[in-house]
């Protein structure tokens, strides 16, 4: 994927196919310690241990149809690309956490792209879905709900 807004929506969208009524959505920068965390939660039907095990195989998805899953396993090998690590937590009823950790001083840093267009994207497709998002970053600071449309700018 060209930039990490994709792997964000692709994130959200299983948790939306995994019946999730909220999605949070938390980007951090941190540009005195190059870091910069994406973590993406749900409370979906989460994932058995076994999936859990699996998640990051390209050789497997729960998607009937499919043949590879490469989502979290792209999303992986971007954040250890620039020395990062991705964690998955997720338990049966309780829902998933994804969190994506970079080092933002890293020539191999994919761009994060437009997480605005992508959480827009996301209310647009799922307007059911209760969307937060917190987005700290050079550029942006605000929190967003979709349920209330309050958008609150972090100074």
């Amino acid at each position: 994927m060209e930039d990490l807004s994709l792997h964000i929506l692709d994130i959200a969208e299983n948790a939306i196919r995994a019946h999730a009524t909220q999605i949070e959505i938390s980007v951090r920068e941190e540009e005195e310690h190059h870091r910069l965390t994406v973590r993406i939660r749900d409370n979906g039907e989460g994932m058995s241990e076994q999936a859990l095990a699996q998640a990051c195989d390209p050789f497997f998805t729960t998607k009937s149809g499919k043949r590879v899953g490469l989502g979290l396993p792209l999303l992986r090998q971007s954040a250890e690309e620039t020395g990062g690590q991705l964690h998955v937590r997720s338990s049966p009823g309780e829902g998933t956490e994804v969190t994506a950790v970079f080092d933002t001083s890293q020539a191999d840093m994919r761009p994060l792209g437009d997480v605005l267009e992508t959480i827009a994207a996301l209310i647009t497709a799922s307007p059911s879905v209760r969307l937060l998002a917190d987005v700290r970053t050079g550029e942006h600071a605000f929190h967003f709900d979709s349920w209330t449309g309050q958008t609150k700018r972090i100074s």
